[in-house]
C-alpha cells in the first residue's frame, strides 16, 4: 500500500542553531528525507543561523555531511540532495546583539509561511523572540518552535511562558516533545478512540494497573554537567513519560483538534495524586568493571542527582479511581526500551482448573526500538493432552497490512516539523499544560531535597534498584521485564 504524501506550503524555516547537534543529527536529515518524499515545495527556504562566521558553500558542506551521516537506512539519490542544498542559506547573527539580524530580515519572506526553530539554550529565547519582534522579522501568522527544558521548576517555566507571550500568542508557539511524533504514539490514539473494541474496556473496572517505562542504555555522556543539575525527574518524567501518561488517561476529546485533545491533557495532569516518599524511587548507576560510575561521568563526587526514577502514582477521577500508574525511566539500563503497558485485570471466575496457564491481557505499545504494538490473550495450545492455555501475542502492529507503507514513514521529528508548518499543534504542549506538570513535579523534588534523599546505587547493565523492584511488589505485581 502506498502512503499518502500531503505536500506542505512553501515555507522560509530559520534554525537558530543551525550548526548545533540536533540540526545536525535531526532537522536538517529529516528535511532531506520530506523532501525526498515531495513534501517539501522546492521553493521553500532553509536557512541556518548561529553565532559562528561560514560561508555558505561550508554550511552546504556541513549539510551536506549531516545528511550523509545520519540518514540511517535512506538512500541519498545526488540529484536529490544538489537540489535539497539549493534551498539552504546561512547567516551569521549575534543572538545577544544586533549583527545580522537585518540580514535575516532582508531573507525571510513574508509572503509565505515562515517559521523560527529555537535550537539553543533557554536563556536565549527571550532575546531572540525580542529582536525577531524589534526588526519585523516575525509575523502574527509566524510559528516559533522551542525545545526543552520548559523551564527548570514551576517559577522558570512561568517566566519563560511570561517572556514568549509577549512577543508570540500562545496559537504561534510549538513546544516540541518528540516522543509525541512517534508513529506508535499516535497509533494508540488512532486505536483507542477509533475502534469500540477497546474505549469500552479502557477504565477501572477492567484495568488493573499500567506501567509506562523509558530505560536507555547510554549514561550522562557528554551532558554530564546539564544532567547533574537535572536529573531524571526533570529530564524525562516532568515531560516525555508525563506525556505518554496524558494520552493513555485523557478522556476522549469531543474533536481531534489542538485545544479538544490538549484542554483533556491538561484535566490529567490536574488530577495527578501527590507522590508520598515511600511511592518513589531514585537511583543512580554505580561503578562497575567494564563501566564508570553516573558521579565520574557526571564530573561530581558527592553527586545526589539521579539517573533513575520510578514512581507510583494515580489519577483522582472516576474512570481511573484505584488504578495505580507505574512509572519509570532509567539511564546505563539493560536495554533500550519504551513501552506503555495496560494490564488488564484476571478473569472474575475461571472455568478451567488452577494451573492451566491462564494470564492477564496484557496490551503493550512499544515506542523504542522498534514501534508498534501487541495484545497478549489466552489461547489453547495446540495439540492433544487435555485444556492446556498459553499466552501469545497478537501482533498488531500492521506490518503486513501495510506492506511497504513503513518505507516513507517520517520520524518524530520530520513529522513534527512538518506540523509546525501546517500550523497543526495537536502534538505539542500548551504554555498551562507545562505549567501544570511542574505544579505536580516541584512537591516531588523538593520533599526529596528537604529529606537529603541519597539515590540508591544500581549496576549500571541491570534493570535498576532493587528498592524500584519492591516499590511494585508490594502492591503483589511485577514490572515488567525490559527487553
Amino acid at each position: 500500500m502506498a502512503s499518502r504524501i500531503i505536500p506542505v506550503d512553501t515555507f522560509d524555516l530559520v534554525i537558530f542553531g543551525g550548526t548545533g547537534d540536533l540540526a545536525r543529527r535531526k532537522i536538517l536529515p529529516g528535511l532531506f528525507r520530506r523532501f525526498c518524499a515531495s513534501q517539501i515545495p522546492k521553493e521553500s527556504r532553509i536557512i541556518g543561523v548561529a553565532r559562528t562566521h561560514l560561508e555558505r558553500k561550508d554550511y552546504l558542506l556541513l549539510a551536506h555531511d549531516s545528511i550523509t551521516e545520519f540518514s540511517g537506512n535512506h538512500i541519498i539519490d545526488k540529484e536529490y540532495l544538489e537540489a535539497f542544498l539549493g534551498m539552504l542559506h546561512y547567516i551569521k547573527v549575534d543572538a545577544q546583539g544586533e549583527d545580522g539580524w537585518e540580514e535575516l530580515g532582508e531573507l525571510v519572506r513574508k509572503d509565505v509561511v515562515n517559521a523560527y526553530y529555537l535550537s539553543v539554550g533557554p536563556n536565549l529565547f527571550g532575546e531572540i523572540a525580542s529582536r525577531l519582534n524589534k526588526w519585523n522579522i516575525a509575523t502574527p501568522e509566524s510559528r516559533v518552535v522551542i525545545e526543552k527544558p520548559f523551564g527548570h521548576d514551576l517559577s522558570s517555566a512561568k517566566k519563560l511562558n511570561g517572556i514568549l507571550s509577549q512577543y508570540f500568542s500562545e496559537n504561534q508557539i510549538y513546544r516540541i516533545d518528540h516522543y509525541l511524533g512517534k508513529e506508535t504514539v499516535q497509533n494508540l490514539m488512532a486505536v483507542r478512540f477509533g475502534n469500540l473494541l477497546f474505549e469500552p474496556l479502557w477504565n477501572s473496572q477492567y484495568i488493573d494497573h499500567i506501567q509506562i517505562s523509558v530505560a536507555e542504555t547510554v549514561g550522562v555522556g557528554g551532558r554530564g554537567a546539564y544532567y547533574d543539575k537535572s536529573g531524571a525527574m526533570r529530564d524525562m518524567v516532568q515531560n516525555h513519560l508525563m506525556q505518554l501518561l496524558c494520552l493513555i488517561a485523557m478522556e476522549p476529546p469531543s474533536q481531534f483538534n489542538p485545544n479538544s485533545v490538549r484542554d483533556e491533557k491538561l484535566k490529567v495532569i490536574r488530577a495527578l495524586a501527590d507522590v508520598e516518599p515511600h511511592h518513589i524511587v531514585r537511583g543512580q548507576y554505580d561503578l562497575t568493571k567494564t563501566e564508570q560510575s553516573y558521579r565520574q561521568d557526571a564530573e561530581n563526587s558527592h553527586s545526589f542527582t539521579e539517573s533513575y526514577v520510578a514512581i507510583k502514582t494515580e489519577v483522582n477521577n472516576w474512570r481511573w479511581a484505584g488504578v495505580p500508574f507505574y512509572l519509570r525511566t532509567g539511564k546505563k539500563l539493560k536495554m533500550r526500551s519504551s513501552e506503555i503497558a495496560i494490564i488488564f485485570k484476571e478473569l472474575p471466575h475461571s472455568i478451567f482448573e488452577k494451573g492451566e496457564g491462564e494470564k492477564q491481557n496484557i496490551l503493550a505499545i512499544q515506542l523504542q526500538p522498534n514501534e508498534g504494538m501487541t495484545l497478549d490473550v489466552t489461547i489453547k495450545e495446540p495439540g492433544p493432552g487435555g485444556m492446556r492455555l498459553i499466552n501469545v501475542p497478537l501482533d498488531m502492529t500492521f506490518a503486513e497490512a501495510l506492506g511497504d507503507h513503513g518505507e516513507d514513514n517520517p520520524d518524530a521529528y520530520e513529522r513534527l516539523i512538518m506540523d509546525v508548518i501546517r500550523g497543526n499543534q495537536t502534538l505539542f504542549m500548551r504554555g498551562d499544560e507545562v505549567e501544570a506538570a511542574w505544579m505536580w513535579t516541584d512537591p516531588i523534588i523538593k520533599a526529596w531535597e528537604s529529606r537529603n534523599d541519597v539515590p540508591k546505587l544500581y549496576d549500571a547493565g541491570s534493570a535498576g534498584p532493587e528498592d524500584a523492584m519492591a516499590l511494585i511488589q508490594r502492591d503483589n505485581r511485577l514490572w515488567r521485564e525490559i527487553k
